[in-house]
């Protein structure tokens, strides 16, 4: 008969929820948009647009929300979250990253972007790099 200690136990359990995590997304609604009123109108209108399931829609005002600040990579990280959602994966890994390449050294918006490149790669069924990008998702903590 097999025993099993429970602090081995305990890390497997531990690496089993570590993992899940990677395939969940925080909430939109938790991070800072912008100062620019505009860019927050567009972005409440994006959301309201979400919520009705207009994509279609709400991807238009987040475009124009990035022509007002093509820097800010939390518009890039709402687009790509609304692409994965579509289904366009290349599309949400390709947002993600460059909203990575405005993130600075934000670590939270970093992982959050790692975590949609490797569900992205995952729908792909790159399994070996959804790993490596729920890796470094992990790693961004």
């Amino acid at each position: 008969m097999m025993r099993h200690s429970f602090p081995g136990l305990l890390f497997v359990v531990a690496v089993s929820i570590a993992g899940c995590a990677g395939l969940t997304t925080r909430e939109p609604e938790s991070l800072p948009v912008s100062d620019n009123s505009a860019v927050t109108a567009l972005v409440s209108t994006a959301r309201t647009e979400l919520a009705n399931g207009k994509l279609d829609a709400a991807a238009g005002s987040f475009e124009r929300a990035l022509r007002i600040e093509p820097r800010n990579p939390v518009l890039w990280q709402e687009l790509a979250k609304l692409r994965l959602q579509q289904g366009q994966y290349q599309q949400a890994e390709g947002l993600a990253a460059r909203s990575n390449g405005w993130a600075g050294d934000n670590k939270s918006l970093r992982a959050e972007n790692w975590r949609i490149i490797g569900q992205a790669r995952l729908k792909r069924g790159d399994y070996p790099g959804a790993q490596s990008a729920f890796d470094k998702a992990a790693q961004a903590n």
